[in-house]
C-alpha cells in the first residue's frame, strides 16, 4: 500500500514539473506567489525544482543601480542652470563645500559644477578663464555670462540653493570688504594649508603631462 502511494506521488510530482517546464503551458500569470520547492526528505519526492530568482534579481539590481548613477550624474549638470561654479577638484577642503552645495542642488538644479582640474576643462566654454586664473580664487559664471569672484561668488551660489542668508551680511560695507580680505588670505595660502605643492609646480606638471599626451585621448581615460 505504501509503495503504491509513493508511486502515485512520484507521478503527480512529474506531472507538475512537466506542466511548468513545457513551453506550451508556460505562462507568467501562472507563477505561484512563492518559488516551487519539492523536498528531498521524503522518499516519494526525489526531484528538487526552484525558479532561478537569484540571477534575475542580481541582473535587475545591477540595472537599477546603473540607471540611478546615470541620473545622479545628470543631476550634477542641470540644463537650465543659473550659475556655474568653477572649482578645484584636487582641493580636499574645497570639495567639502562643493559636495554640500551639490547635495543641496539636487532639490534646485540651478548650479552647474565644473571641475577645473579635469583634463576635459575648456577655458573656451567658461568665458576664457584658464586654469591658472581660476586656481587663484573662486570664480562663478552667471547664465548671462557675467563672471563673479571671491565672496560675491559664494553669495550667488548659496542664494541658488536656499542658503542666501549665510552670506547676506556681506552685501553691506565695510563687512563685504573685510570678508573679501580674509578670503584673499585663504586663497593665497590654500595650497600650502592643504599640503599641496606651489601653483607654479602644479602648472609645470600639467604642462609636461599635456606635452606627453599630445592629441592622444589616452591620458583622458
Amino acid at each position: 500500500m505504501a509503495l503504491r502511494v509513493c508511486n502515485l506521488a512520484r507521478q503527480r510530482n512529474q506531472l507538475v514539473i512537466n506542466s511548468i517546464t513545457n513551453p506550451l503551458s508556460f505562462r507568467f500569470h501562472q507563477f505561484p506567489s512563492r518559488p516551487l520547492q519539492l523536498s528531498r526528505s521524503h522518499p516519494c519526492f526525489q526531484t528538487e525544482f526552484r525558479y532561478p530568482t537569484g540571477p534575475i534579481r542580481a541582473v535587475h539590481e545591477a540595472t537599477v543601480d546603473a540607471i540611478t548613477k546615470k541620473k545622479e550624474s545628470e543631476g550634477n549638470l542641470p540644463e537650465n542652470w543659473k550659475i556655474k561654479m568653477l572649482y578645484d577638484g584636487d582641493c580636499p577642503l574645497c570639495m567639502r563645500e562643493v559636495n554640500m552645495l551639490r547635495e543641496r542642488n539636487k532639490s534646485y538644479g540651478t548650479i552647474k559644477f565644473v571641475d577645473i582640474s579635469s583634463d576635459e576643462y575648456s577655458p573656451e566654454d567658461n568665458q576664457g578663464l584658464d586654469y591658472k586664473t581660476v586656481m587663484g580664487r573662486i570664480h562663478a559664471i552667471l547664465s548671462d555670462g557675467t563672471v563673479v569672484t571671491d565672496v560675491e561668488a559664494f553669495r550667488k551660489l548659496y542664494e541658488q540653493v536656499g542658503l542666501g542668508w549665510v552670506y547676506a551680511i556681506t552685501k553691506y560695507e565695510p563687512i563685504g570688504t573685510i570678508v573679501d580680505a580674509i578670503y584673499g588670505v585663504w586663497a593665497k595660502y590654500r595650497l600650502q594649508i592643504t599640503g599641496r605643492p606651489p601653483l607654479q609646480e602644479i602648472l609645470e606638471a600639467r604642462k609636461k603631462k599635456d606635452e606627453a599626451c599630445g592629441d592622444s585621448s589616452s591620458c583622458k581615460m
